[in-house]
Order: C-alpha cells, then sequence, then structure tokens
C-alpha cells in the first residue's frame, strides 16, 4: 500500500510539487505574521525594561503601547515626583509613533534624568550637544548604510546630527531632546510617560502610594515595569490576536483549496484504478485511507518546506530591515504546523469520501 501511495504521488510531480508549495507558503504565511508581532512586542518589551526605572507613570486613559497616546502630562510633573521619599530619578520622555518610512517609536528624552536611571553605555561619540542632536543604537548605526557620529539623520523631516552611537537596549533606537520632540509633535512641555527609579525595590508600593496621596496625581495610573511587562501579551493587546487570527485564517483557507482541488482532480483521474482496488476486496475504510495518507505526506513535506522556507524570509527581513526583530519559537512552529497539517487533512475528506462511495461495477466502465 505503501508503494502505491508513493506512486500515485510520483505520477502526477506538479501536481504534487504544487500541493506541497501551498502547504508550505500556508505555514511560511502563519509564522511569518507570528515571528513580525512577536518580535516587535518582545523588542518593546527588551528596551522599555532597559530604561533602568521601576515605575511608569501613564495619563489617564494612556495605551499600554509607548508612542500611542500622545504626550498630555506637563513636564513639571517630574519636579513633583522628584521631591519624595524614596524617589532617586523621575525623567519625563515623549514616545512618538511614526510611521513614514517604517513603524517605530521615537523617543524625546531629558538626557541628564534619563541617563540617571541608568547610565548610557556609549560606544561612539557622547550626550547631546545642541537641539538638534539625535543618540542612535548600535543595530540602526550598524544597518545599511551604516551611520557614524556627525552623520546627518532625517527624523520627522528634521535634520539631526548624531552626536553618539549608544548600546542597544534603553529606549527607543532614535532618541532627541524632549523639547526639540515637543516642538516637531506639538507637545511642547508636555510628556508620554514618566520613568521612575527607587532607592530601593522594597519601597515601590510605597512611592505609589505617595504619588497617589499628591494633589493633582490622584488619578494617574502608575505602573510597576514588572506589571507593564506582564501585560505585554498576545491576549492582552487588543487587536493582535485578531490579525493574526485573520491571516491564519486566510492562509488556512488556501491551503484547504489547493489540497481540495488536487485530491479531487486525483480520485476521478483515478477512477478505475479505485473500481480495481474495490473489486479486489478494498474497504471503503481502505480506499479513505490512501487518499488520505496520500495527503499526508504532501503536508508533511510541505510544513518542513515552510520551516525552512521562514528562517529564509528572517535572513531576507535581517538583510532589508535589520532593526526588525523577528522571532521564530519552537511553539509557534509546532502551532503552525499543526494547522497546515490539520487544514491539508480536512481540504482531502471529501476527495476520501468520494473515492469511497464509488461503485466498483461503475468504477471499472469508466473512461
Amino acid at each position: 500500500m505503501n508503494k502505491l501511495v508513493l506512486a500515485n504521488l510520483l505520477h502526477r510531480p506538479l501536481r504534487s510539487i504544487i500541493s506541497v508549495l501551498a502547504v508550505a507558503i500556508e505555514v511560511v504565511m502563519i509564522l511569518s505574521i507570528a515571528g513580525i508581532f512577536m518580535g516587535m512586542l518582545n523588542d518593546q518589551k527588551t528596551r522599555t525594561n532597559g530604561t533602568g526605572a521601576d515605575l511608569m507613570l501613564w495619563p489617564s486613559g494612556a495605551s499600554m503601547m509607548n508612542g500611542v497616546g500622545g504626550a498630555p502630562m506637563p513636564v513639571k510633573i517630574a519636579d513633583v515626583l522628584r521631591r519624595l521619599p524614596h524617589v532617586e530619578a523621575a525623567s519625563p520622555v515623549i514616545s512618538h509613533l511614526t510611521t513614514n518610512v517604517k513603524i517605530e517609536v521615537l523617543y524625546g528624552i531629558d538626557y541628564a534624568s534619563f541617563n540617571a536611571l541608568k547610565p548610557f553605555t556609549f560606544l561612539a561619540g557622547g550626550p547631546f550637544q545642541g537641539p538638534n542632536d539625535v543618540i542612535i543604537d548600535d543595530l540602526l548605526a550598524n544597518s545599511k548604510p551604516g551611520y557614524h557620529v556627525g552623520d546627518t539623520l532625517q527624523i520627522l523631516d528634521h535634520p539631526f546630527r548624531i552626536c553618539g552611537i549608544v548600546l542597544r537596549g534603553k529606549g527607543g533606537r532614535k532618541l532627541i531632546p524632549i523639547d526639540t520632540m515637543g516642538d516637531l509633535t506639538g507637545s511642547t512641555g508636555k510628556a508620554s510617560v514618566f520613568y521612575i527609579k527607587v532607592d530601593e525595590k522594597a519601597n515601590i508600593e510605597t512611592v505609589v502610594s505617595e504619588i497617589h496621596a499628591t494633589k493633582g496625581l490622584e488619578d494617574y495610573p502608575v505602573q510597576t515595569i514588572d506589571d507593564w511587562l506582564a501585560t505585554m501579551t498576545p491576549d492582552k493587546l487588543p487587536g493582535f490576536n485578531i490579525a493574526l487570527g485573520t491571516v491564519t485564517g486566510i492562509a488556512v483557507i488556501v491551503g484547504f483549496l489547493v489540497i481540495f482541488q488536487a485530491m479531487y482532480t486525483a480520485v476521478l483521474e483515478r477512477t478505475r484504478e479505485i473500481g480495481i482496488l474495490k473489486s479486489m476486496g478494498a474497504s471503503k475504510s481502505t480506499i479513505v485511507t490512501v487518499v488520505l495518507r496520500e495527503t499526508a505526506l504532501l503536508a508533511i513535506a510541505g510544513v518542513i518546506l515552510g520551516i525552512l522556507g521562514v528562517f529564509g524570509v528572517k535572513l531576507l527581513l535581517a538583510r532589508l530591515f535589520p532593526t526588525m526583530n523577528f522571532e521564530i519559537t519552537a511553539e509557534w512552529a509546532v502551532r503552525g504546523a499543526l494547522i497546515a497539517f490539520a487544514g491539508a487533512l480536512c481540504g482531502a475528506l471529501y476527495p476520501a469520501w468520494m473515492a469511497a462511495r464509488k461503485d466498483p461495477i461503475d468504477a471499472l466502465a469508466y473512461e
């Protein structure tokens, strides 16, 4: 029976190749969108965690994603926070989401207070020397065409001089003075978030209580970095699972239709063969098994090719968009493989059922 299954697949090589490619494309679509989404999410988590802050003060109704909620809070709140006991540093930041060339979050920072949270590690250059200076991280500096201290970088249609290159992982990839960011975004004297560093971890809850006891700050949400990291999951981000589910559903439909058409055509072409098998005593379950085993082999080959293809996509994106974080996890590789495999088998169920119902006499007389 195994020889028969293999012979059937090799008899129509083009159809088999197209079926394998359909499953592979399905896997690539699922894992690529998951890799991009999870990469962006985890990169945001890593860089926010790298600020060195213990707490974040948000405006009322702010989005969990940095850069989405605007900059509605007065920068002067930082002075109030610094006067609280156990507060070691408080830094106002404007985080601005831009989609001009690519999606990225720009940071407008007060250098002295932001550096006080956790000192920058400079690989070249140094702090801001003027309002039109920008600090970039090493990943951006090493991306094509490559950037060096003294080069000009366009940000929000405004030229900035690169004054320093720092080790990646502390806030944004591009950091400019907060006053300049405020002028460019119409948020002068405002901030999106305040990063707060306490003197000891044991005093975090005390500082939160003191902030809420301060006049004017009663309604401002205060969140620990650990709590914020815990909220940055696909299940808790609005729209994340919807977008992922939509792409996954489209991929499954594509794979389902191609497998359905391939196996349906294969059953029609092998009507006499099915009649011979049934006349020799083959049961309905045997006929169904043959069709499903052929589909399973096609699906396995497609899954393997698709997973290899995703690594190719990762290499391509790394070359074209070096600052993009693309993550391929074992969990999503298994999930994508199972979804594609199950979709392929579902696509073969009707053709298999149709083959099992054929009357052996009519099948033998089929031309």
